[in-house]
C-alpha cells in the first residue's frame, strides 16, 4: 500500500454531533475513554486534524501519559506523534498549541494557491508539504507521508477533514465513542459533513466490535469501500 494505514477516532453525541452548534467543543467522553485515545496517540506515527479544529479548539495532540512517553522514547521515537494539519489556506495560527507544546515534529499541508508570506511563516515553525491547486489533494498527501516513514496515521477529525478522507476512500477503520448526550441542531457539526454521498456511493462498513464504556459506547469499524 502506497500510504498510511489511516483510522479515525472520534467522540460524537448520541445524534451523531461533534459539537454544538456554535461549534464549541463538549466534554462527552470520561477518564476512561481520554485513556484509551492516549494509548491510541502513543501508538500511532502521526495525528492529523484539519484546520477548522485548530481553530475552534486549539488541541495540542499530544501524548499525556509519562509513561507512555517513557515508552516511545525507549523506541528511538519522539515523546509525540508528528502532528499534522491539513489547512489549505495557511491559516493555522502561529501560537497554537500544537506549535507550544510537547517536543516533536510538525507538518503543515497546504494547496500551491496558499499565501506566500503565510507559508514562509510556517516553515519557520513546522515542515510544509504542498499537495492541491485550491484544496489540499489529500490523495497525494497520503502518499508523501508513507515516503518519510509514517506508516500509521490517526485523524482527529473535524467533520470536514473526516468527510474528505472517506470520500477518498483512505480511511480504513472508524472508532466512534457515542455518549450520553443529545446536542441536535442542523448547524452542529456531525461526524463527517460535506456534500454527502448518494444512495449509490454509500461506503459500506464491518462492525468490528462494540464496547460500553462508562456512559457511552465505543464501536469499531473497518471500511469496506463503497456499497457497489
Amino acid at each position: 500500500m502506497d500510504r498510511p494505514f489511516i483510522f479515525i477516532n472520534s467522540a460524537m453525541s448520541a445524534d451523531g454531533k461533534l459539537s454544538t452548534k456554535e461549534r464549541k467543543q463538549v466534554r462527552i467522553s470520561g477518564k476512561q475513554d481520554f485513556e484509551r485515545v492516549d494509548e491510541l496517540r502513543a501508538q500511532a506515527d502521526a495525528i492529523m486534524v484539519g484546520i477548522g479544529t485548530v481553530l475552534a479548539d486549539d488541541p495540542s495532540l499530544t501524548v499525556k501519559s509519562p509513561e507512555r512517553k517513557a515508552t516511545r522514547k525507549a523506541e528511538g521515537r519522539d515523546e509525540n506523534p508528528v502532528r499534522i494539519v491539513v489547512d489549505s489556506s495557511a491559516r493555522t495560527p502561529l501560537d497554537a498549541d500544537i506549535f507550544r507544546k510537547g517536543e516533536g515534529k510538525r507538518i503543515i499541508a497546504v494547496s500551491k494557491s496558499a499565501p506566500s508570506e503565510k507559508v514562509r511563516d510556517l516553515e519557520k515553525k513546522a515542515r510544509v508539504i504542498k499537495t492541491g491547486e485550491e484544496r489540499v489533494d489529500l490523495p497525494e498527501l497520503a502518499r508523501e507521508l508513507k515516503k518519510i516513514g509514517i506508516d500509521t496515521l490517526m485523524v482527529e477529525g473535524g467533520a470536514t477533514l473526516n468527510w474528505g478522507m472517506l470520500s477518498a476512500c483512505l480511511v480504513d477503520e472508524i472508532y466512534t465513542f457515542a455518549g450520553n448526550v443529545i446536542i441536535g441542531g442542523k448547524a452542529a457539526p456531525t461526524f463527517a459533513d460535506g456534500e454527502g454521498f448518494t444512495e449509490a456511493e454509500l461506503l459500506k462498513l464491518e462492525l468490528l466490535s462494540a464496547e460500553p464504556i462508562e456512559e457511552g459506547v465505543l464501536l469499531k469499524w473497518k471500511v469496506k469501500g463503497k456499497r457497489n
